[in-house]
């Protein structure tokens, strides 16, 4: 066993314990920071493979991105996890059969690989351009069709779930740009001609003889 097989296996054991705990700790946190070390792992087994710039790109786009995410929300929001445990074990060999059934399918997918024929020699030219560059020509070439519908599937999957959260505030003041580009002036502005009106002075308050006796005597 040389280096590489070593470090393939206790990356590969780090992911395996990692994915397990993902799916069993006790605390969303402690669940997302284990997602993390699987996607760590995973990177270093990419970088085994020699596929840099996949490793790279689970590094930055998981690790970097999307964990930091997952974290910043898990720890913003506050509720109580043990009520999504309830009933767990009630379901859980339903769960495990659907779990037994995918890893089976994977295994019959995977497996076909390693019965590939003997590969040919490779092609110096196409050694030279370098891997990040021979996987964009793969895929803007060979898998193109596949590509751009994924990404449609993906722009689809964005505007749902903004349209899914999106909520509007009662307490805020909502103005519809189409009804303010469409006002006329005499929809909100009505001209009434009216005569002038003048009004009489009030009457002096008539006098009362208390009131004279004072000016009398003053």
């Amino acid at each position: 066993m040389n280096t590489t097989t070593g470090l393939f296996y206790l990356f590969s054991a780090v992911l395996l314990f990692a994915a397990l705990r993902v799916i069993t700790a006790r605390s969303t946190v402690h669940a997302a920071l284990f997602l993390v070390l699987a996607f760590f792992s995973a990177s270093c087994v990419w970088m085994l493979l020699s596929a840099e710039f996949l490793a790279i790109t689970l590094a930055l786009v998981y690790v970097g991105a999307v964990m930091v995410l997952f974290l910043f929300v898990v720890m913003m929001l506050d509720f109580n996890s043990d009520s999504f445990r309830e009933g767990f074990w009630k379901h859980f060999p339903l769960a495990g059969l659907v779990g037994a059934v995918i890893a089976l399918e994977m295994a019959l997918v995977l497996t076909g690989g390693f019965r590939l024929p003997e590969a040919p020699a490779p092609d110096l030219a196409l050694a030279k351009l370098g891997n990040t560059r021979i996987l964009g020509i793969e895929i803007y070439t060979k898998y193109l069709y596949p590509m751009e519908i994924a990404a449609v599937l993906l722009l689809v999957a964005i505007i749902a779930a903004i349209a899914l959260t999106l909520r509007r505030r009662k307490d805020s003041r909502h103005m519809d740009a189409g009804e303010q580009v469409r006002a006329r002036k005499a929809d909100r502005l009505k001209i009434v001609q009216m005569a002038p009106v003048v009004e009489a002075p009030a009457p002096a308050p008539a006098s009362t003889p208390q009131s004279a006796a004072q000016e009398g005597k003053a």
